[in-house]
């Protein structure tokens, strides 16, 4: 149950895009066509999954070693090479995914998004439902629901955006400020769901 909690929590209440603000860049480049929303949104729950587990790990053996202050550095070296390795083993694999993926796995290293679910979760910082401490599978549960919960902010705010393309906006209001308006509707309507865990 509590695990079910993490998930409900991590997509909805404590959305990373809407609530926490980590991954604002894609969330507003990236947007603009559902497809490409798509694409971003798969391509960040794999790495970020995926990232969380390695760096959740390290950072035991940081904490081992009594070099936690190397974490930052060490987290954002590991996601880089983990975005590169994933790239060359697609690349080889699969090369239909490599080429839907497109440019979307370079542009995850620079998402701070990943960054931060992963410094959340190897710190244990983040509130978990019912006080519980992070294990390895409660990090991986978050980081997966949080990725989900990335994904679907991205798609939802590109399909507005693509609905606002085709409607007539005052011209002071194309482009920025209308994405900027509809970001801050989209996370007061995330509000709602705030007592519900």
């Amino acid at each position: 149950m509590i695990y079910f909690l993490i998930f409900i929590s991590a997509i909805f209440v404590n959305n990373i895009v809407l609530s926490q603000f980590l991954g604002i860049c894609p969330f507003l480049g990236v947007s603009k066509k559902i497809d490409t929303a798509l694409g971003m949104g798969a391509a960040v729950t794999f790495v970020l999954t995926l990232a969380t587990v390695v760096t959740y790990l390290l950072q035991k053996l940081l904490v081992l070693w009594s070099v936690e202050f190397l974490q930052t550095i060490l987290f954002i070296l590991v996601i880089a090479a983990l975005v590169q390795m994933i790239e060359i083993i697609l690349k080889k694999i699969s090369p239909s995914l490599y080429q839907a993926l497109g440019v979307f796995l370079p542009l995850i290293t620079t998402n701070c998004c990943l960054l931060g679910v992963a410094i959340l979760v190897a710190n244990g910082t983040n509130k978990l439902p019912g006080a519980m401490e992070h294990n390895l599978l409660s990090g991986t549960v978050f980081a997966f629901a949080t990725a989900l919960g990335f994904a679907l902010a991205l798609i939802l705010f590109a399909g507005i955006r693509e609905q606002l393309a085709m409607n007539k906006v005052p011209k002071a209001m194309q482009g920025t400020p209308i994405a900027l308006l509809t970001a801050g509707l989209l996370a007061m309507a995330f509000m709602g769901f705030s007592g519900v865990v």
